[in-house]
């Protein structure tokens, strides 16, 4: 069986600044910030959350369909994907834009900036989701606006059960708009700080939130994880990782864990415990698609 993963395909500038952002910041300035960091080692990598969260499932051994849009300049994602196995059925090429570029700069303390440009992204409404008897499961990542609100219908509609991963797109949605896209999910899983934006926006704790649906994930770094199930909250120990060296794509690879361990049956704790394992994986290489899974270490 395979997994619709809806979300971006983009190109990750990576940069690496030797310092610490709070030590260039000033908080009482911030209202004229005006600030400049030398970043002496930059490396450019395939990403996206889609393509990250593609990698993660696939490294498992899943069956990841992933539903994107690449501008012109995205045929060598397109040939990455096809070299990795990756279908690119519901990837579509819009002509006129670019693929989505996420520029990342990351402190010594691994906190980060990003700016990101969406380009062909924002067209990612344009493919629709509909049944299919080898669909089983699938994601609403990070998107466009449009696409995640249609999405999460068409997978509603399908009766395909999906997990709701707003991220950086949940300040795009209103109260109500948040709601519906809860009430249409079968999941849902945020960081800990999308947590709490989730909850100041709905009205509703974890615990709320937890009820409506089948289970809610929040994770929290290098601490691990909460899982929620009806109202029950179980901490997810860690798994320390050998070496600390790059944090894009963690949140991904523990997604694409999850949709693993979901497809599956798993108890939602027995799919955090393996997204913490990939997340560590993950967190010792640079770029969020070069690390590679030995599935006899994690019992697979």
């Amino acid at each position: 069986m395979a997994s619709i993963i809806c979300g971006s395909l983009a190109f990750d500038t990576i940069m690496n600044f030797e310092g610490r952002f709070a030590e260039q910041i000033l908080p009482d300035q911030l209202h004229i910030l005006n600030v400049s960091f030398l970043v002496p080692a930059l490396r450019r990598d395939f990403g996206g959350c889609a393509g990250n969260i593609a990698f993660a499932l696939q490294q498992l051994g899943g069956t990841a369909l992933p539903m994107a849009t690449v501008g012109t300049d995205g045929a060598s994602y397109l040939d990455r994907l096809q070299q990795l196995g990756i279908s690119t059925e519901f990837v579509r090429t819009v002509d006129g834009t670019y693929t989505a570029q996420a520029m990342i700069i990351t402190d010594h303390d691994n906190n980060q900036i990003n700016g990101f440009h969406p380009g062909a992204m924002e067209q990612a409404y344009l493919t629709r989701i509909v049944a299919r008897d080898d669909v089983k499961i699938g994601i609403i990542a990070p998107d466009g606006r449009d696409a995640m609100w249609q999405h999460a219908e068409q997978f509603a509609a399908a009766k395909i059960p999906f997990v709701f991963d707003p991220g950086q797109q949940l300040p795009r949605f209103d109260s109500q708009e948040l709601r519906t896209l809860l009430d249409q999910a079968s999941w849902v899983t945020v960081n800990d700080y999308e947590g709490k934006m989730l909850s100041d926006r709905t009205g509703w704790n974890c615990a709320e939130i937890s009820r409506r649906v089948q289970g809610l994930i929040v994770t929290l770094g290098a601490d691990g994880c909460e899982v929620w199930v009806q109202g029950s909250k179980t901490h997810i120990a860690p798994v320390k990782a050998q070496a600390v060296v790059d944090p894009t794509g963690c949140g991904d690879a523990f997604r694409g864990a999850l949709l693993f361990g979901l497809e599956r049956g798993w108890s939602l704790q027995r799919c955090a415990t393996l997204g913490n394992h990939l997340g560590s994986l993950k967190i010792a290489q640079r770029g969020p698609q070069n690390y590679t899974v030995d599935l006899k270490l994690l019992g697979l």
